[in-house]
């Protein structure tokens, strides 16, 4: 059985004040669900294509496929249940949209959390933040237009959130037979926050923010509640969900192979997590 940590998590999403749909969906762990001894706690955040019809159609298909597929995986293959769960969700997307004759797509940024292991997949423009101490980083990458100028290092991180092509996705699911979503692993640590956001709450909240708000806040559902009315009162023009997770207590476990797999992460941030986070 697995040695599971302590944990509080919260999720929640709000259309926002220009969009008459909410096309966002999420969906948290509970304690209540069977395999949770099994696989770990799972959550996971996805943002329909607001340019599209039936986006929301799109993100609650990705996430109810996402769960279904991690589920009949292998509880000791945490990666390859995110990937194959992955593809599950992009083939139940891409049906849709042929089926409803309509472009759909959507994002998706899910994590796994298995003793004091996190694992997490990622395809989109939502992110995963991992607040330590006093530092707040992204563990994702951006799948824009924008994103690969960053990575190109063309644009600077700091211009991100102003440029007019920000939404301009590269890869997400439904649009492709075939995704390849990034999948990496990270060490969690005792204090810590994770938090998921789609695009509507991070292009108005400043990295940092996120920690001073964790700090002052402390508590799951009041950090998730005060992001998105910041990214509210700042005029997001998008819906905006957040799932919160504060990490109380981590529970050892062995690694799954001799060294932590960093798939997809930042190069920047891979000597910041293994060395000084």
């Amino acid at each position: 059985m697995l040695n599971a940590p302590q944990l509080t998590a919260y999720g929640h999403t709000h259309v926002g004040t220009v969009r008459e749909e909410n096309q966002d969906s999420f969906r948290v762990s509970t304690a209540a669900e069977p395999p949770l001894q099994a696989f770990g706690a799972l959550y996971a955040v996805a943002d329909g294509m607001g340019g599209y019809e039936h986006g929301a159609i799109a993100s609650a298909q990705a996430i109810e496929t996402f769960y279904e597929t991690f589920y009949q995986g292998n509880p000791q293959k945490p990666p390859q249940n995110l990937k194959n769960a992955v593809q599950a969700a992009n083939w139940a997307v891409y049906q849709a949209s042929q089926r409803l004759r309509a472009r759909m797509g959507t994002t998706l940024s899910a994590l796994n959390i298995m003793g004091n292991q996190l694992h997490l997949s990622h395809i989109g423009d939502s992110r995963v933040y991992l607040v330590r101490g006093r530092n707040s980083t992204c563990l994702t990458n951006d799948h824009t237009a924008v994103g690969e100028l960053v990575r190109m290092r063309v644009l600077s991180p700091d211009k991100v959130r102003t440029h007019e092509r920000r939404s301009v996705l590269q890869k997400c699911l439904g649009m492709q037979l075939v995704v390849q979503p990034d999948v990496s692993q990270h060490k969690l640590a005792e204090g810590d926050y994770l938090i998921l956001c789609t695009d509507g709450v991070w292009s108005h909240v400043e990295d940092q923010e996120f920690v001073q708000i964790a700090i002052r806040t402390g508590d799951p559902e009041p950090i998730s509640r005060e992001l998105i009315d910041l990214a509210m009162q700042r005029e997001s023009d998008d819906n905006l969900s957040v799932i919160t997770i504060h990490i109380q207590k981590v529970a050892p476990q062995a690694e799954t192979s001799g060294e932590r797999r960093m798939w997809g992460l930042p190069q920047a941030l891979r000597g910041k997590l293994m060395g000084k986070a």
